[in-house]
């Protein structure tokens, strides 16, 4: 063998064993004492965040809207509705408190989910796969498959309806972690239902004069819908300036409901300008999916989010998205088409996004301008 093939044979190898070892993870890397961000998980400079403006706080912060759900339920529904409207308008983001979801589940979830990436890399492997339609999915970066940079991110999805049906393939350590995400799954299920109704009445697309069978039909099928619960452990980077826990991106569904621990680290895009979200202790950060922007043909619009990473602090939070049943056709209502508001998007669905983000790297709202109508 001639001594530049060898030396290409040795190349590839080392670079196999540098992908095997990405593909374990990041929170390997970091249990394993890595000092400096591999080349993999650096990103381009326009795409890196600019960590030396956004050092003043006071200038990326922002306060997205509050929404008080006792006050939602209550006599100045109406008054709320006004709000919800506004922030689902200007912002596609908004902070839901008062919801009614005990603390202690809320601090059980999140604890158990941090148990979770705790353990032992061996334990955490049985459930790691590269299949987008696993019921059960451990794995790492955004879209490991075709992530051209990686991410600094490990995720567990687990799919959450209906749970009977998907209880005994979730992870069985830490033995807790079933009774704790079956409750909280079912928790943040109903809290998505009275959104989506309040969202629906905002449209004019649903009212409490109702009868029955008229608000079975609106609501039947977000209840008979898609729950996906993800797990997203961001470890400390050692050079956090030169890499995102998630890159800009939009979320699939109608709204993700979004439970963050105390350490910052999500940014919206606002005004053109990258803002961080301040987390408020026991809410949840609310926002609105690609589905709902196709579903009320565009008057509510996803909005592109990220995730900063730092070299101090592990950051673990629990995202609930929600969707119709994944084979359910998504499309415009009709009620919301008119002649002064023409239909805005083609019809879609879960199979047409998985096999999209399947075939190529996602980007941004690459996916939602494909849905266009030209």
């Amino acid at each position: 063998m001639s001594p530049a093939i060898s030396l290409q044979s040795e190349k590839k190898m080392r670079d196999s064993q540098s992908e095997n070892q990405y593909q374990k993870g990041v929170r390997h890397l970091h249990e394993n004492g890595i000092k400096k961000v591999p080349n993999k998980y650096i990103f381009p400079i326009p795409d890196r965040p600019n960590m030396r403006k956004e050092s003043h706080i006071q200038e990326t912060n922002i306060k997205l809207p509050v929404i008080d759900f006792a006050e939602l339920q209550g006599p100045n529904r109406s008054q709320v509705l006004k709000s919800l409207t506004n922030a689902c308008e200007q912002y596609g983001f908004f902070q839901v408190v008062n919801h009614g979801i005990p603390t202690d589940s809320i601090s059980s979830m999140t604890d158990v989910c941090k148990r979770f990436f705790e353990l032992p890399f061996d334990e955490r492997l049985k459930y790691m796969s590269t299949d987008m339609k696993a019921p059960v999915r451990y794995g790492t970066s955004y879209n490991q498959n075709k992530d051209i940079n990686y991410c600094w991110r490990d995720f567990l999805k687990l799919v959450c309806h209906p749970i009977p049906d998907v209880l005994s393939l979730w992870p069985s350590s830490p033995e807790d972690l079933r009774d704790h995400a079956a409750a909280y799954s079912t928790q943040t299920r109903n809290l998505f239902m009275m959104l989506m109704r309040a969202i629906l009445e905002s449209l004019g697309l649903w009212n409490a004069e109702m009868n029955i069978a008229e608000e079975n039909e609106v609501l039947q099928e977000f209840q008979e819908g898609s729950q996906m619960m993800v797990a997203n452990c961001y470890p400390p980077c050692p050079e956090p300036e030169l890499t995102l826990g998630m890159p800009p991106h939009s979320d699939y569904g109608f709204l993700t409901l979004l439970l963050q621990d105390e350490v910052k680290g999500l940014q919206i895009q606002f005004e053109e300008k990258w803002l961080t979200v301040d987390p408020i202790p026991n809410a949840f950060v609310v926002n609105i999916g690609d589905h709902l922007e196709i579903f009320s043909n565009g008057r509510y619009r996803s909005v592109l989010h990220r995730v900063l990473v730092n070299q101090e602090k592990t950051r673990v939070t629990v995202a609930s998205l929600h969707s119709l049943p994944f084979e359910r056709v998504i499309q415009p209502s009709p009620k919301l088409i008119n002649k002064n508001n023409p239909r805005r998007y083609k019809d879609t669905d879960f199979a047409t996004f998985l096999e999209y983000v399947s075939s190529c790297e996602p980007k941004k709202k690459a996916f939602l301008e494909s849905r266009k109508v030209n």
